[in-house]
């Protein structure tokens, strides 16, 4: 089945990942970047990540800073989050986008500031060529546009989920994360799959990956002629899923839900090609590969 459309993101919906890589302090290349003596200690995982991948930094402090760290990273900051006495942690996305090599990572304190030197592995992705007739229209309204762009910007501080994701519906992977297009023969340099695609029949149960807030809520006969009925889901800290052409759509905006509650139906709604379902996972508003976090998670 061709759904060679899915996450099509419309030239506005392209996010602007920030690079991220493993740690290499001191040119030792390993998890732990810090120095015993120092008033933090950073820890970085995976210790050998690569495009796509989400990176965890993990700081502990002294217990005196008043503040919680912050991250410094591709000219961006991020707050850190408590996960227990003295100990932070931030999510940082990679995408197909990024240059791999190394960057820079800065972390720093109340007391003590760690300059940090990360790399990123490269990651051969499959590329499609796509021909469009001269007057397909795959441009999004600016309602449907602002409106997921305000959600993929969502940090909650809170964090809901717990331990690794789950598939989100049956049915076999259609279309992986992190595809490449030609467009009637020319590279789209800002064009990557947003997502893991499933097919399935209209009708199949669509689940929840993981504990959340139901923070978006759309349909295609209100203007998502796009996304399709769409279901968005913020896990907290910057970590939100999305879920799109759904035929039908069980919760509303506001909604507490569960790993494993049904959320809707598979359908193929908004710009699809045929039934399946779309799974989106953002971090920090750039969008990962979902895989990695069904088998190892992030507590």
């Amino acid at each position: 089945m061709n759904h060679f459309l899915c996450g099509w993101n419309a030239n506005r919906l392209n996010a602007i990942a920030p690079f991220s890589a493993s740690v290499v302090a001191a040119l030792v290349t390993g998890a732990i970047a810090a120095h015993p003596a120092s008033a933090i200690e950073v820890q970085v995982s995976p210790s050998d990540p690569e495009l796509g991948d989400t990176l965890s930094v993990v700081v502990e402090t002294t217990g005196t800073e008043t503040e919680a760290p912050v991250v410094q990273f591709q000219d961006k900051s991020y707050t850190t989050y408590e996960l227990r006495d003295n100990v932070y942690r931030v999510l940082l996305p990679t995408s197909p986008l990024d240059t791999p090599g190394e960057h820079a990572l800065t972390v720093t304190g109340e007391d003590d500031q760690r300059n940090l030197a990360v790399w990123l592995k490269n990651r051969e992705f499959p590329t499609q060529s796509i021909w469009l007739p001269p007057d397909q229209e795959t441009d999004i309204s600016d309602y449907e546009y602002n409106i997921v762009d305000a959600f993929k910007a969502l940090v909650t501080p809170e964090k809901f989920w717990n331990g690794a994701f789950l598939r989100p519906t049956n049915g076999d992977v259609s279309t992986i994360y992190g595809i490449r297009r030609y467009y009637n023969g020319e590279f789209a340099e800002d064009y990557y799959h947003r997502g893991v695609d499933y097919a399935a029949s209209t009708g199949t149960p669509v689940v929840a990956p993981a504990a959340g807030r139901i923070a978006l809520v759309g349909y295609e006969a209100d203007g998502f002629v796009i996304h399709g009925n769409v279901v968005g889901i913020d896990h907290g800290q910057g970590v939100l899923s999305i879920l799109m052409h759904l035929n039908s759509i069980s919760v509303q905006e506001g909604d507490m839900v569960e790993a494993g509650q049904q959320i809707g139906t598979v359908g193929a709604t908004g710009m699809s090609t045929g039934p399946h379902l779309h799974w989106g996972l953002y971090v920090q508003g750039v969008a990962v590969d979902p895989v990695p976090w069904r088998y190892e998670g992030f507590e």
